[in-house]
């Protein structure tokens, strides 16, 4: 199967009927849901094709208020926003690079970005993590303690709960858990650098954290394989596990690492062969700095001005 087919086939599992009504048109309006899916199914590039339609961008990020940006989905309106920054980022020299709150820098080194965003699975990854963070969850499980059953409480933006889970969680559902710290990491760096640099982490939760992710196999269960010896999959250095070295400063870097390192063991546990459109996980170790550069581009260009409406600010 084509990229394009497979990644229209993911949309397909996720659009709403809403949002294939609003792509094929008021002429379609009527056709049965089923029907509404060949005919996008039919267009040239499938999904790819309404995604790069200028008319349906003015639709979704137009000036003024838009009715119709209220009623599709998330996931169709993050597609909409990657796939116009690809379209930007395919004519462009240079791109902002983020170098500290309220800091921008112009970076040139475009064509990796660009290489990085041309896959069609690689854009509805991105649009697909934008997402889920849309609605975000929190919640508590219940912990065993030596004074009994206590509840754990974990919120789906906080970085530190939601990694102690690993310590409590079945086996089966670690690599679910390492998937989305993943995620978390991609999309904190990647859509609110500014409020990680500021927020930072205290030495207690910033030791904890690198010591889950140094753990490896025994945080993520006997089956994980050790690290690689060399790049971002390398082994983690003892000094910077027990000093805790890095500083608030250094903590857009530090979750960035820890992203990489959540990524490479989420995907190591995964059953083999991974299906296709799962393999872009198997790349983060190695292209996180890429995803996470491609969402700033998408955060400052098309979102920032209705943010509060999709995420708002991660909870303090």
């Amino acid at each position: 199967m084509a990229l394009d087919e497979l990644a229209t086939a993911l949309y397909l599992e996720h659009l709403t009927d809403h949002d294939l009504t609003f792509l094929c048109g008021p002429l379609h309006q009527d056709l049965h849901v089923g029907n509404l899916r060949g005919l996008v199914r039919s267009r040239r590039g499938g999904m790819e094709g309404f995604l790069a339609d200028p008319a349906i961008f003015e639709a979704l990020f137009g000036a003024g208020p838009t009715r119709e940006v209220l009623r599709v989905s998330p996931l169709l309106v993050f597609a909409v926003a990657v796939r116009r920054a690809t379209r930007e980022l395919s004519s462009t020299r240079y791109v902002p690079e983020w170098r500290g709150p309220g800091v921008r820098a112009l970076a040139l080194d475009v064509a990796r970005l660009r290489e990085f965003a041309s896959s069609p699975l690689r854009r509805f990854f991105m649009a697909e993590l934008l997402a889920s963070y849309a609605r975000t969850a929190s919640g508590s499980v219940l912990v065993a303690t030596r004074r009994g059953l206590r509840r754990r409480r974990f919120s789906e933006l906080d970085p530190v709960q939601l990694a102690g889970l690993l310590e409590v969680v079945e086996k089966a559902e670690r690599p679910g858990v390492l998937r989305r710290l993943g995620d978390l990491a991609l999309f904190l760096t990647g859509v609110f650098p500014d409020y990680v640099a500021r927020q930072g982490f205290g030495p207690v939760d910033r030791g904890r954290l690198l010591r889950l992710a140094a753990a490896g196999p025994s945080a993520a269960g006997p089956s994980a394989a050790g690290p690689s010896a060399a790049g971002p999959n390398a082994a983690w250095p003892e000094d910077a596990v027990s000093t805790g070295r890095v500083t608030n400063d250094d903590a857009v870097a530090l979750l960035a690492r820890l992203g990489r390192r959540w990524y490479q063991l989420a995907y190591r546990l995964l059953p083999t062969p991974a299906p296709v459109d799962v393999a872009v996980i198997g790349e983060m170790p190695d292209r996180f700095d890429d995803a996470r550069r491609v969402l700033n581009l998408v955060a400052e260009r098309f979102l920032f001005p209705q943010r509060d409406r999709w995420f708002g600010l991660p909870p303090a």
